[in-house]
């Protein structure tokens, strides 16, 4: 089976490590498309965003009442929505990669306190959930601003308020979508004999996947703000990438 499922898994984290990005097709289709554009930008912006829906994922792993997992959302989304809006609208902007590694870290976070790490490791007590689902909120939305503003959005202040309001609108449609599937898979994992095994192994995942983000978006920094260290072609290095995971393929066969 993890023949199978490897060369997948592989493939997939290849790819989604270049894929939470604004593309040319996309900038294109911006300029081309009214508000509809930007609501389906962000509705599939949101559903290819593999780090906010882990986040999400494990935000959501324990609750079992519909009124918790409205809450958490709830605060999820306020806090997202407050920096995907201003920080846009006043061009506060930051590394995109930076970002997106201290989203990594909010992925990492949630699986370890899932599985009670910080009381069983370190002692220690976890600041408040929600509290914590609202600034990691806010981090996010400020992840989703600096792919954003990666698109002519224009200068008239109030069209660029609109489509920024378009896009959140995709955003938040792309999450009710992706969370309504996440919901579906958890309960019926609950049922099962084996909740208590698949609960940690998916915690521990996302640990893992926490990691993995981490240091692609840390390697992804390290490209853009030192490109001198790089002897090689951006071409070359891609090749040699897939070569590498070639042989670690092949090796695990």
């Amino acid at each position: 089976m993890w023949k199978v499922c490897f060369p997948i898994l592989a493939t997939m984290f290849a790819n989604i490590a270049l894929a939470h990005g604004i593309s040319d097709a996309d900038k294109q289709a911006m300029l081309e498309g009214g508000l509809l554009q930007y609501i389906w930008l962000g509705a599939t912006h949101m559903l290819t965003g593999y780090d906010h829906l882990l986040f999400i994922f494990g935000v959501i792993f324990f609750l079992s009442t519909f009124k918790d997992v409205v809450k958490f959302i709830t605060v999820f989304t306020l806090g997202h929505c407050i920096t995907l809006i201003f920080a846009t609208f006043f061009k506060v902007t930051a590394n995109y990669y930076l970002v997106d590694a201290v989203i990594a870290v909010s992925v990492m976070y949630k699986g370890f306190e899932n599985i009670d790490g910080f009381k069983k490791h370190f002692d220690w007590e976890p600041p408040s959930l929600l509290k914590m689902v609202f600034v990691f909120g806010l981090i996010h939305g400020f992840g989703l601003s600096t792919r954003l503003q990666q698109l002519p959005l224009g200068e008239d202040k109030l069209g660029i308020l609109l489509r920024i309001l378009s896009f959140n609108i995709g955003v938040e449609v792309g999450q009710v979508l992706a969370l309504g599937l996440m919901l579906i898979l958890l309960s019926s994992f609950r049922k099962s004999e084996g909740w208590k095994k698949f609960s940690k192994a998916a915690n521990v995942g996302l640990i893992a996947g926490g990691i993995f983000l981490f240091f692609m978006q840390s390697h992804g920094y390290w490209h853009e703000s030192a490109p001198e260290d790089f002897p090689i072609s951006e071409e070359e290095h891609k090749h040699l990438h897939e070569d590498m995971e070639a042989e670690e393929l092949e090796e695990f066969q």
